[in-house]
């Protein structure tokens, strides 16, 4: 455990060196929602007012950014030669690893409360209860988690930097086609199978609906079995991969 601590501080101090990509993670999102909601949002109708709707789904691509880029931290720690340093003084790869995600849901949760701090300066008006928020918080840092553990196993077999990187595209990516932009029922029918069925969805679904008291159905149940799914693969995975990686 005084490994596991030691790691996550080592890893935050890196991410404060690095302002340059904590600044684009933290910003992107933020651009992303200004853009929406200004230039696109009068073109689509949601049956509200288009900022209320897209927050939550905002709040997810920025999770899914900051929390990808773990896999880059990983995969420079590797490649830097540092992790034989580590071992050399027998800190195991759980703390290792475990430092970064730790520090990816620091990171995450800086970036999530700015993103929500302009939407309130924009028009954003959640009505939730205490108890609604701290749901929609766990939700979203069981998301952070579940990415963050699959990013850090990509970055154990990356065998680049360019190539970890490739995993930010996949997890900006995936918000796209779920219900985070559009409601599922504008877009093309081949597309609805996948929409509704993939971890954004029911993920964005439950925030929405903690935040907004939209109906949520079985969403909150879905959140909870992807991410605890995703979460129990990425922690085989990274023990697995990681072994042979530094044996």
């Amino acid at each position: 455990m005084s490994d596991t601590v030691t790691m996550v501080g080592r890893a935050i101090r890196l991410n404060r060196r690095q302002l340059d990509a904590v600044l684009t993670s933290i910003m992107l999102p933020v651009m992303l929602m200004l853009l929406f909601v200004y230039l696109f949002g009068g073109a689509i109708n949601t049956g509200t007012k288009y900022v209320t709707y897209v927050v939550p789904g905002v709040i997810l691509l920025c999770a899914g950014f900051g929390a990808a880029s773990t896999a880059v931290s990983v995969c420079q720690d590797l490649k830097g030669g540092i992790v034989d340093r580590f071992r050399s003084m027998d800190i195991g790869g759980t703390a290792i690893l475990g430092g970064q995600i730790v520090a990816s849901l620091a990171r995450n949760l800086l970036s999530t409360g700015l993103v929500i701090g302009i939407a309130l300066l924009i028009g954003f008006r959640p009505h939730a209860d205490a108890a609604h928020w701290l749901g929609a918080t766990g939700v979203l840092l069981l998301f952070v988690l579940a990415i963050s553990g699959l990013a850090a196993a990509v970055g154990v077999v990356a065998g680049s930097v360019e190539a970890a990187n490739g995993f930010t595209f996949i997890a900006m990516f995936l918000p796209y086609p779920s219900s985070a932009f559009v409601p599922i029922a504008t877009m093309p029918g081949w597309m609805h199978g996948f929409a509704r069925n993939q971890p954004c969805t029911p993920v964005i679904e439950t925030i929405r609906g903690m935040l907004l008291g939209t109906p949520m159905g079985n969403a909150p149940w879905l959140a909870l079995a992807w991410c605890t799914g995703l979460i129990a693969v990425a922690t085989v995975l990274c023990g697995v991969l990681y072994r042979r990686r530094t044996s």
